[in-house]
């Protein structure tokens, strides 16, 4: 056999190889992040979104992320019932506590809290499911401090930032879930 012949066909199976791992590497990232794999996809396109997403892997690799302590947890719940009450009161008010505890629990469990999108890119990593609750709630935590969000934004966002939070302070163990 010609030995072009037996390059051409080294060169196919290359490339058969490659697209077949390119493949899995797409569907176990679509199966990892759900959701977010749809959004980045559509802010990234079809060759960015595989790129995108296992960037954030190797970052959250190198994230010293912890399990909260159950006093941490018990103390952090407490805090979360007196902003929900307050809600009924104040909701603008309610909204900035809201957020501002997500921060503290996010960054005593060690995400980085250099920008908001960054961190959101993070959080997506162990919590793919959740984290549009946070960008939702962000934004509409945004328009609540420029006085552009009704009550009903409000609510919205107060129900944004809890589904976030019960995930962060029911996770025991966020190290299991990176691979």
């Amino acid at each position: 056999m010609p030995i072009w012949v037996i390059a051409v066909i080294v060169v196919v199976a290359l490339v058969v190889v490659a697209a077949i791992a390119s493949a899995v590497r797409r569907r176990r990232l679509r199966s990892h992040f759900g959701p977010e794999y749809d959004r980045t996809r559509q802010e990234r396109g079809r060759f960015g979104t595989t790129s995108e997403l296992t960037q954030r892997e190797k970052r959250r690799k190198q994230l010293d992320i912890v399990p909260l302590s159950s006093a941490a947890r018990d103390r952090y719940a407490q805090e979360w019932q007196a902003v929900q009450t307050s809600f009924v009161d104040r909701p603008a008010d309610a909204v900035r506590e809201a957020d501002g505890l997500v921060l503290r629990v996010l960054q005593e469990r060690g995400y980085p809290m250099d920008n908001f999108e960054q961190r959101s890119a993070d959080i997506s990593v162990d919590h793919p499911h959740v984290v549009d609750n946070y960008r939702a709630a962000h934004a509409i935590s945004m328009a609540n401090d420029r006085d552009q969000a009704d009550t009903e934004d409000l609510r919205q966002a107060m129900v944004h930032y809890r589904a976030l939070f019960e995930e962060l302070l029911g996770d025991a163990g966020d190290e299991r879930r990176v691979s």
